[in-house]
């Protein structure tokens, strides 16, 4: 059976169509090798958490947010030396050495997540008419689309970096609405942030997609419930 898909689908780059997230952990951890030849004493795993906790706190103001992800290696570095501070070791210089070996080794760890190329020719091959819709630096979110040769699936590619605002502010959503002619109503958004791609679009008329990828299920309070829940994008041409 064939299922029903939109004339129009707004589509999120990072943990939708590319697996950016799933190394954090051992990005860090490899980078603060670097701590061993540094002279201080901290165990294996002082910095990892220290970095951990700084930032969970850098990243949950949303101002800092929207300003940091313009400019991630100067924020990994802010992150960095907060955690060093916190444990007592003000190195700046060793901040930036730890930070900028993060930001080389993420990425090299990104990856075109299973099946994500396929269903993006599956749904042109369908009609449905693309635009990509993502935050961050322009250079940064470019390098990715070209190394894995995202553009041509795509009416438009909109980048935060780009054109001044991005997710959540409502002319994001706008603007790609007009970039495909349709509106809010017959189309379809399909991303993993639950703010981003599910409580401001549903709010706006359209039909939102969750990507879980990890299959973590929704957290206990969500900003927003989504119309549906998927693996991958793919899903939404088997029904």
């Amino acid at each position: 059976m064939t299922a029903p898909l939109p004339p129009a689908l707004l589509v999120d780059l990072d943990d939708t169509l590319i697996d950016d997230s799933s190394m954090v952990e051992a990005c860090w951890e490899e980078a603060c090798r670097l701590v061993k030849g540094s002279g201080l004493p901290l165990g294996p795993w002082d910095l990892p958490k220290a970095i951990r906790f700084s930032a969970e706190t850098f990243w949950s103001d949303p101002e800092r947010h929207r300003t940091g992800r313009l400019d991630l290696p100067a924020a990994r570095r802010l992150v960095v030396a907060d955690a060093l501070e916190s444990l007592g070791f003000p190195r700046p210089d060793l901040a930036r050495a730890i930070a900028d070996r993060y930001t080389g080794l993420r990425r090299e760890s990104a990856v075109l997540l299973p099946g994500a190329r396929e269903a993006l020719a599956g749904l042109r091959e369908r009609g449905v008419r693309m635009v990509l819709v993502t935050n961050g630096a322009s250079d940064l979110q470019r390098s990715k689309i070209d190394r894995f040769g995202l553009a041509p699936f795509f009416e438009e590619i909109l980048v935060e970096g780009e054109i001044g605002f991005g997710k959540p502010d409502e002319r994001i959503y706008r603007r790609a609405l007009e970039a495909l002619g349709a509106a809010a109503g017959e189309s379809w958004i399909a991303g993993d942030n639950l703010e981003w791609e599910v409580a401001v679009p549903r709010r706006l008329g359209f039909t939102t997609v969750w990507v879980d990828h990890r299959g973590r299920g929704l957290p206990e309070d969500p900003p927003a419930v989504p119309h549906r829940i998927v693996r991958g994008i793919g899903e939404l041409l088997t029904g």
